[in-house]
């Protein structure tokens, strides 16, 4: 479990003078979703927040761009919406998404768009293409999304892919819980071991590593304390465009695998995945291939939190403890 300590070091450079403690959480705002075409635009509390992409010509759906409850935009826009200065490496690392790069062989974490950028030949690349919007709700203290996809390989459907998120927000903060559900509908499906995936969020360069800082659950800072490692939870945090502001991905204890393992790297991904034991721990003996057998499903949640401050400012420790606590 991180400490205060520990935390309170790391993020120095961003806490002017004493660390000010969270107060009460403000009241929940109206959530509002509309849908154009494929993308589905959220608003809390009158002002945008997220946007969903599901277009059928673009390899998988994404989420672009996420913003702080402030407005200022946390994560990065290549290549959905270049901004100037920002990397345009791993085309493929879009905003928020969900892909593993090796579902019964084929990759659905990189992208046929982007050869260069992975290791396999375009013959063996899937995509997550959509089928339905199964629930689109908003409300005064919340909203909801749900919709359907088939994970189609060069050979044809291997299988179906539910995502399901519910928007919270205040004054202070914005929250995405996540549920992705990967149902062998087609046969049985093997998550291959492979670091390349699995839940991820690309952020803003001003939140790269450094200038900004990297903490994770136990206290340990950067890429080289954090890539690789177990943990409940990690967070970005920085200063963006006048706003001290943090991004943490929380992985739910009844996950398989929980902690997971993180794909995080210093300039800007952020990505939780329980299946890249091989790559992780660097010992050839461990096998993290996961089968989901012909008819079941595996079901995976996760919760994205944008807050003001760091880790510690926002008690991000806290907020994952209230996540764990939901059955």
């Amino acid at each position: 479990m991180i400490t205060a300590r520990a935390v309170a070091l790391l993020c120095l450079p961003l806490a002017a003078g004493a660390v000010r403690q969270p107060g009460p959480r403000s009241a929940s705002l109206a959530v509002e979703l509309t849908r154009t075409g494929y993308r589905v635009d959220v608003q809390v509390g009158g002002r945008a927040f997220a946007t969903y992409s599901f277009d059928p010509s673009v390899a998988k759906p994404y989420w672009s761009p996420l913003r702080s409850a402030q407005g200022t935009v946390v994560t990065r826009g290549f290549p959905m919406t270049p901004v100037a200065g920002e990397d345009h490496d791993e085309p493929h690392q879009r905003a928020m998404y969900f892909a593993h790069g090796d579902i019964n062989g084929f990759d659905f974490w990189g992208e046929a768009a982007f050869p260069r950028w992975s290791d396999h030949p375009l013959s063996t690349f899937g995509r997550a293409v959509f089928r339905t919007i199964d629930t689109i709700q908003g409300g005064d203290d919340g909203g909801s999304l749900q919709a359907t996809f088939d994970l189609v390989a060069p050979t044809g459907t291997i299988a179906e892919e539910t995502q399901t998120y519910r928007f919270e927000g205040d004054e202070q903060s914005r929250t995405i819980d996540c549920e992705f559900a990967i149902h062998a509908t087609h046969g049985p499906i093997v998550m291959g071991d492979t670091k390349e995936g699995t839940f991820a969020i690309r952020v803003v360069k001003a939140l790269d590593s450094p200038p900004g800082h990297m903490v994770n659950a136990s206290g340990a800072s950067g890429e080289k304390a954090i890539w690789g490692k177990r943990s409940n939870w990690v967070d970005y945090s920085g200063r963006v465009a006048g706003e001290d502001v943090g991004v943490a991905m929380f992985d739910h204890p009844q996950n398989e695998r929980t902690p997971a393992y993180w794909h995080a790297r210093a300039y800007g991904l952020l990505a939780a995945n329980p299946f890249g034991l091989k790559q992780f721990t660097g010992d050839r003996r461990q096998d993290g291939r996961y089968v989901i057998p012909e008819g079941g499903s595996l079901v995976l949640r996760y919760r994205v939190l944008i807050h003001r401050g760091t880790a510690l400012q926002a008690d991000v420790a806290e907020a994952y403890r209230q996540f764990a606590a939901q059955p």
